[in-house]
């Protein structure tokens, strides 16, 4: 392939405003680009010109998918939801999309193909989920409902709700709930990594949080770090240490994460859990609880975004509160649209743009604190404020949620936010920047996994 310019795939087929039509000039025309892609070399392998050409060749194929749902993506949401009868997952409607428009999406298969790569020797297949579900996200029918789908309780924690509240504890791998008392204790346990999240913690934090609202005898969550045994921090709690950046360099972090994370567990945790009907013009009608953050050693990139949902923080005094995520070339979840609430717009930029830390126990992180204890005093300022919040009932507690929810961050804001996180979030992970500010600020390639 010397002195390759490797073809285009012609010019994108005129759209004519008819779904099925549309469809399948597109996918025709993305089929075609596909084969061009296929004769290249890997990534890893190939020369300056080889990659300009791919990274020339990717682009259009995303643009003609752009063109392709913007004309589309509500009727294409309706086909893939059975007319939005029911309740799909973003997981599965990019399986179902993947079938049904063949090259809108990445199939399984090549998603699981690329995730035998490092980070930087991707092509970026996963962009097109990110496009497909910020189109999505954008109508605000299609998005509203997505979102309501993503609410629903997990299979996996309808199947296991009785066996929790007949024994009152779950082991659910790296997570594990427990109920004391009234309150529903849900633990990170993920000891090795220092509580840090990826794709094996998601699902199992999802289903602990789904347990904790599901369960009548459960009027209060708390939502805390397991010990770890790190030599650093042996014998001590820690909130959490944002997302794998050694997995996340060696490519072991699905595009996915993000949405399935923000739109799931940590959505659930503020908004509650959706109800079995889809009712959009009606107010809110969940099933949700006042929840306890308890931050102890630091709360460091997605640990930190939780604070901004949760009901009560309680802090061990000392402990680290920042978002990193400028520095490593990501998004922070929904930080950019929750910190400025709590600190205001100008310590908001400086902690995301600039990598601002605040520490429990100073005046800027009160702002983010609702209280701080001595490292001694965690458990019972635990137990204390667990009763002082059950004290006056369930009722009112959610009601008051809902009513600061509505003045602050009603549905339609959120869902148009999702909208932009899903677009920007996508480049953003598979940015040759996000691969050099990891090799620069973690030396990524000497750590282990």
């Amino acid at each position: 392939m010397a002195g390759l310019a490797v073809d285009q795939p012609g010019a994108a087929p005129h759209l004519h405003g008819r779904l099925d039509d549309d469809a399948e000039a597109t996918t025709a025309f993305l089929a075609q680009g596909a084969r061009l892609l296929e004769r290249l070399p890997p990534r890893a392998r190939r020369d300056e010109a080889q990659q300009a050409a791919a990274t020339a060749l990717a682009g259009t194929l995303n643009d003609a998918r752009e063109r392709f749902l913007r004309a589309h993506a509500e009727e294409v949401y309706e086909t893939l939801t059975d007319g939005l009868s029911r309740a799909v997952r973003v997981e599965e409607l990019l399986e179902r999309a993947a079938e049904r428009y063949p090259g809108l999406v990445p199939t399984a298969a090549t998603v699981a193909a690329e995730r035998e790569h490092m980070q930087g020797d991707k092509d970026g297949a996963e962009i097109a989920q990110g496009l497909l579900l910020a189109h999505v996200l954008s109508v605000p029918r299609a998005g509203a409902h997505l979102i309501w789908a993503m609410q629903r309780p997990t299979p996996e924690a309808l199947e296991r709700l009785e066996q929790f509240r007949a024994t009152g504890a779950l082991e659910l791998g790296k997570v594990r709930v427990r109920r004391e008392g009234p309150a529903g204790v849900l633990e990170l346990c993920n000891p090795r990594h220092l509580n840090a999240e990826d794709d094996s913690t998601i699902p199992p934090t999802e289903v602990g949080v789904d347990l904790l609202l599901l369960d009548p005898d459960v009027e209060v969550g708390v939502f805390r770090g397991g010990v770890v045994d790190h030599p650093r921090y042996a014998g001590r709690r820690i909130f959490g240490s944002g997302i794998n950046l050694t997995h996340l360099y060696r490519g072991q972090i699905a595009f996915l994460f993000y949405l399935v994370r923000d739109l799931g567990y940590v959505n659930k945790i503020y908004r509650g859990l959706s109800g079995p009907e889809h009712r959009p013009r009606e107010p809110e009608d969940t099933t949700e609880k006042l929840w306890i953050a308890v931050a102890e050693t630091y709360a460091i990139g997605g640990a930190c975004q939780l604070l901004h949902v949760m009901d009560h923080v309680i802090a061990e005094r000392g402990c680290r509160l920042y978002l990193p995520a400028r520095r490593e070339g990501i998004i922070p979840g929904a930080s950019n649209l929750r910190l400025p609430r709590f600190v205001g717009d100008r310590l908001a930029r400086q902690a995301i743009l600039s990598g601002r830390e605040f520490v429990a126990g100073t005046p800027e992180a009160d702002l983010l604190c609702d209280e701080v204890v001595e490292p001694g005093a965690v458990d019972a300022a635990i137990a204390r404020r667990i009763e002082l919040l059950t004290s006056s009932g369930l009722i009112n507690g959610a009601a008051n949620r809902r009513a600061l929810r509505a003045g602050q961050e009603p549905l339609d804001l959120f869902r148009s936010y999702m909208a932009t996180y899903a677009r920007e979030q996508a480049f953003c992970h598979f940015s040759p920047t996000l691969v050099r500010n990891l090799e620069e600020h973690w030396n990524a390639p000497n750590r282990t996994a």
